[in-house]
Formats: structure tokens, C-alpha cells, sequence
């Protein structure tokens, strides 16, 4: 994880819009992405009532965090953005993504789906980041995030989530 660190560090040193930091961080990730075994085994089982979250590194100055999600089959997060930038690589299984615009209307839209294998590499760029992201396979899936913020402060990287009606869209 040091050399992931370290990078990390480097990319957000530049202050870079969000969307060129995204970028330049996702590169690092693509890099210096760690396998599973950055977690113990406890942390990697999961927790049967949710997916969880581990805080792995919050930089001193808050400029960015690292945590790890560990996603049991059929967990989800709510539909929901975020309060940064984010940067996050499949270390484990298969992730799927629902991509969704609120609507004027007040409606979210499906945007687009995706399925993140392991060793995929994808970026958030806040306003327009809504999505859902979920385990569909058999197996546990995890996912290194890195968000641009110190999370430990936060508590976490959602800003809103969305109860919102949905109605289908693009699919793909």
C-alpha cells in the first residue's frame, strides 16, 4: 500500500480540476493495485447484514482517503453521490454499477449499466456522479476506493441518497 500511497499523494499534489485528478489518481490505482490480501481474513468474509466499509488510510492533510468495501452476494448501496471525487479499483469478484440523471421532472433516469471485474479501474466525478452499486455474483466481491477527502472525518463519502421514482433509460 505504500507505493499506492505514495503515488496517490503525487497525483492530488497538483490541486487538478476534480475530473484531471480523477485521471491522474485512476492511472496510480491501474499501477499499484493491491490484491485482497491488503484486508485479513475477518475484514474480507464480510458482514451478512451489509456491505462494509474499512478506512485503510486518511492523509494528514485530508486531501484524499483509501478504504475498502466488501460487498456479499446480493448487498447494495442505495442509489446515491457523493461529497468528492472518487477513484476505485475491483481487487475481488465482479461489481455491477447503475449509472442514473435526475431528471427535471424530479425522476432518475437509468444512464447505463457496467460490470467492474476484477482489475477494472473507473472514476466519479461529482455533480452527475448518482449511481448504485451492487454484488450480483456468488462470490464476495472488494473494491479499493479512493475518495478526495479524509473519510475518517466525514464518516462517509455518500452526500445524498435518492428515493427518487426511477424509470428505465439507456441500458449498457
Amino acid at each position: 500500500m505504500g507505493d499506492l500511497i505514495g503515488a496517490v499523494r503525487a497525483a492530488t499534489r497538483y490541486q487538478a480540476s476534480w475530473a484531471l485528478t480523477v485521471g491522474l489518481v485512476a492511472d496510480q490505482l491501474r499501477l499499484h493495485l493491491p490484491g485482497p490480501e491488503i484486508l485479513t481474513g475477518e475484514q474480507r468474509y464480510g458482514d451478512p447484514r451489509g456491505y462494509r466499509s474499512h478506512l485503510l488510510h486518511a492523509e494528514l492533510d485530508g486531501s484524499f482517503s483509501v478504504s475498502a468495501l466488501v460487498w456479499r452476494p446480493g448487498q447494495a448501496t442505495a442509489i446515491h453521490d457523493h461529497v468528492t471525487w472518487c477513484v476505485f479499483g475491483v481487487i475481488q469478484g465482479d461489481e455491477y454499477e447503475e449509472r442514473y440523471v435526475l431528471r427535471d421532472d424530479g425522476w432518475l433516469e437509468l444512464d447505463g449499466t457496467s460490470v467492474n471485474a476484477t482489475g477494472d479501474v473507473t472514476g466519479l466525478v461529482p455533480p452527475g456522479d448518482i449511481h448504485r452499486v451492487r454484488n450480483v455474483g456468488e462470490d464476495t466481491a472488494i473494491s479499493l476506493h479512493i475518495y478526495g477527502t479524509d473519510l475518517g472525518r466525514l464518516d462517509s463519502s455518500i452526500r445524498r441518497a435518492y428515493d427518487n421514482p426511477v424509470v428505465a433509460g439507456a441500458v449498457g
